[in-house]
């Protein structure tokens, strides 16, 4: 299971928020991890974060001793925690947020109702928003894909520029 949330909502402390969303994560046997929503391009830019991760999990190959944080690994493109959670944290005020939860246990299918992600947002007091899951050219920007990267591809496959910094991820560990 891979559940891919979007929200809004006003953080007044990313500490508080994090803390809370790791418990609710262990309460439920889940992995999780946030995301700044400026820095995700769609969902399969998390779909195959997570997937590279369970992976380098699986076949210990991982670089953390979690799989949130190997998810974070992968989703920003970086091989360091240091330089992955400034380029993908959650920030403080008014912002837009992507979550993925994943079970610990990949072995174990199930799915996440809308009652159970709704409890999540209500505890994190914030609104769902999936919109803010969809890159933009901004995006690429941001995750540093160049202008010149850009017009290697037509604007139809710029999610592959992601994706294959996500891919990467396995090269340079």
């Amino acid at each position: 299971m891979i559940e891919i949330i979007g929200a809004q909502g006003n953080i007044s402390s990313v500490e508080n928020v994090l803390e809370k969303f790791q418990e609710f994560c262990a309460h439920h046997n889940l992995a999780g991890q946030m995301f700044n929503a400026e820095m995700i391009y769609g969902k399969n830019h998390l779909f195959s974060s997570v997937l590279h991760a369970q992976r380098a999990m699986i076949s210990q190959t991982n670089t953390t001793n979690s799989l949130a944080m190997e998810i974070l690994l992968y989703a920003s493109g970086e091989r360091q925690l240091k330089h992955a959670i400034p380029k993908m944290g959650i920030q403080t005020g008014q912002t837009s947020i992507v979550m993925v939860l994943t079970d610990v246990d990949s072995s174990k299918e199930r799915h996440l109702d809308a009652t159970f992600v709704d409890n999540l947002l209500q505890q994190l007091d914030l609104a769902r928003n999936d919109a803010v899951i969809d890159g933009t050219e901004e995006t690429l920007h941001h995750f540093g894909i160049t202008k010149k990267e850009r017009q290697t591809v037509v604007k139809d496959k710029y999610e592959d520029l992601i994706l294959e910094k996500v891919a990467m991820v396995d090269i340079i560990k």
